[in-house]
């Protein structure tokens, strides 16, 4: 039986991959990139504030968010001291482990990036990310979209928080997906991504979260249950 805690989360994750995949089936992804994209690339490419502030700024800025994290286990600060260590070590591991699995996706993906397309002067054909195994003839490692990942690897705090205050868990939740929706527009106006790559990099990140904090509560729940009674002898 699904416990109650985990009962909305689930629900949750199965509601928002049914539009995943109705979005994927729709095929608006190339008509978006379009909007952004001309036959000769595309014009934000290398735009300064979408490189260096969007970009590599977001991207640096995350990283020290997540030495930040470990580093307060030992010393939280501000709200991180609602939490107990365990629940801080969760967080810092939550954190580092989405961005783990989506760097272990873009690794292996066969999809190549919107400018890689030959309708905006690229090589490459326009090929479904599902499609494993079929190349589009362009350099691939281009699904999900690491670079959102910098901010939705912290979706995960959602799950520690809502223990001490759901309002709290809540506007954790929406921070994390607020900043990572504008770092994923980023990405696709510079051609860099679809909007597919954001809203599958969100998916992600949320399930890697749930299925930590599921182990967690798993292990949680073992150690509290009550030593076995012995068995009397049969005879």
């Amino acid at each position: 039986m699904i416990r109650s805690a985990a009962a909305r989360p689930l629900a949750l994750t199965l509601f928002a991959l049914a539009l995943l995949l109705a979005w994927d089936a729709s095929g608006l992804d190339l008509a978006l990139a379009r909007l952004a994209g001309t036959p000769t690339g595309f014009p934000w490419r290398d735009d300064a504030f979408l490189v260096e502030v969007m970009h590599e700024g977001a991207k640096t800025l995350s990283w020290l968010l997540v030495i930040g994290l470990f580093v307060a286990i030992r010393w939280p600060v501000g709200l991180l001291r609602r939490l107990g260590r365990g629940e801080r070590i969760q967080l810092a591991l939550t954190a580092l482990a989405s961005v783990t699995v989506i760097s272990a996706f873009k690794y292996t993906s066969k999809t190549s990036c919107p400018w890689d397309l030959q309708v905006f002067g690229g090589t490459a054909q326009h090929v479904s990310h599902w499609a494993w195994g079929l190349r589009d003839g362009g350099p691939g490692k281009c699904f999900p979209a690491g670079h959102a990942s910098a901010a939705f690897a912290y979706l995960g705090g959602y799950f520690v928080f809502r223990r001490h205050s759901p309002a709290v868990a809540r506007a954790w939740f929406a921070c994390a997906l607020v900043a990572g929706l504008p770092l994923g527009l980023s990405q696709q106006l510079r051609g860099a991504h679809y909007m597919s790559h954001t809203l599958w990099t969100a998916w992600l990140c949320w399930v890697t979260a749930f299925a930590i904090d599921s182990l967690v509560q798993a292990r949680a729940s073992r150690r509290d249950l009550p030593p076995a009674l012995p068995k009397l002898n049969e005879s």
